[in-house]
């Protein structure tokens, strides 16, 4: 193995010339730092950019995001997914004012403490504003030291965990730890890429193992993919006027705290007879259903939403659920909702002839 002193020598230079000029590398602000390690979780740089813009100029600050309500911060982050994110981001900006007096904490235990805080994050936040020795794993990561080092240990696995963190606190640089791990972390997004890596233009490249032994493709090595399940919504448009019921989701299932149409969810695709039944039995005869209209599958990391809008008008003697709310259409835009019901809003608002039933 070689040194870590070669390893970082290599990389820093090629860092300073090569890296992308994004916004969060021009601060050591930790409140803008943690903001872009939250919102690059599970998204990439050019789609999380923009959202972090907007996060800065609607909260410039710790204290102005604290003092923001959750369906603000749950609105501002639509489209991002996986909001429980955006929750955690709330919820860790009120543990910074209410137990550390607005000022983040400078050590990694402390950090890891904030809610929503993982091992990557609180290292990064660590290491480039406080200048703590500690190494960052995140994918990018991982790809870069299997290859580097030629580690075929899984890195979905509690051993690959341990050996890839024990590598990577081995080859930190402890005088300039921020450099490092955001070069380690660049060169693994620009240049050691899962597909066809450049590996010409690496600058670990004389004593990349992977490359050396040809087996850069099949590096690293993860153990299985986590299986996925089907899921069937099925959405009740159900117009009143000009507004629809809206309900918000709630307990611990995907998409807690935004707004979408009334569902019933299935086990397999309903039928126009499937769904009338289904309506009968949660809340009562006498439904009509005027129009089936299906989305595109909607792909969540272990689940695959399978949605159908029913234009549906309840009965005369019908009471709409407690958690139910009449939304009028021209408010719908200011509802913190998930993708798949925001691509229905749009479609509502593109087409003249979507049937809606008075009440």
């Amino acid at each position: 193995m070689p040194s870590a002193s070669w390893f970082s020598r290599q990389l820093r230079p090629w860092y300073r010339e090569h890296q992308r000029p994004l916004p969060w590398r021009q601060t050591r602000d930790p409140y803008r730092i943690w903001l872009s390690e939250v919102i690059l979780q599970q998204t990439r740089v050019d789609q999380g950019l923009a959202y972090y813009e907007r996060f800065v100029d609607r909260w410039p600050t710790v204290a102005r995001l604290a003092a923001a309500g959750e369906h603000e911060v749950l609105k501002l982050w639509q489209g991002l997914g996986y909001y429980s994110r955006a929750r955690n981001l709330l919820a860790a900006a009120r543990q910074v004012m209410q137990e550390h007096g607005g000022i983040f904490p400078d050590n990694f235990q402390e950090l890891h403490r904030l809610k929503g805080v993982g091992d990557y994050t609180a290292s990064a936040i660590a290491s480039i504003c406080f200048g703590k020795a500690e190494a960052v794993v995140d994918g990018n990561v991982y790809r870069v030291l299997a290859r580097f080092a030629g580690i075929d240990t899984p890195i979905d696995s509690t051993a690959g965990r341990k050996q890839f963190k024990a590598l990577a606190m081995e080859l930190i640089d402890p005088a300039q730890p921020g450099d490092h791990n955001q070069a380690v972390m660049e060169l693994g997004a620009t240049v050691c890429t899962p597909k066809s890596p450049d590996c010409p233009h690496c600058p670990l490249q004389e004593k990349c193992i992977a490359l050396a032994t040809g087996k850069a493709s099949s590096l690293p090595v993860k153990r299985g993919k986590t299986k996925t399940r089907d899921r069937y919504f099925n959405y009740l448009h159900i117009a009143v006027g000009s507004a629809l019921y809206m309900r918000q989701r709630t307990g611990k299932d995907i998409w807690q705290g935004l707004y979408e149409l009334p569902l019933i969810e299935s086990e397999k695709p309903l039928t126009k007879r499937g769904l009338s039944m289904a309506l009968g039995k949660a809340f009562g005869p006498g439904w009509s259903i005027c129009r089936k209209q299906g989305a595109p599958r909607h792909l969540l990391s272990h689940q695959v939403i399978r949605a159908v809008f029913w234009s549906v008008a309840p009965p005369e003697a019908f009471t709409p659920q407690g958690e139910w709310e009449l939304v009028p259409l021209k408010k719908l835009k200011a509802s913190a909702v998930p993708r798949l019901i925001e691509r229905w809003i749009r479609l509502l608002e593109s087409e003249s002839a979507i049937p809606r039933n008075s009440g």
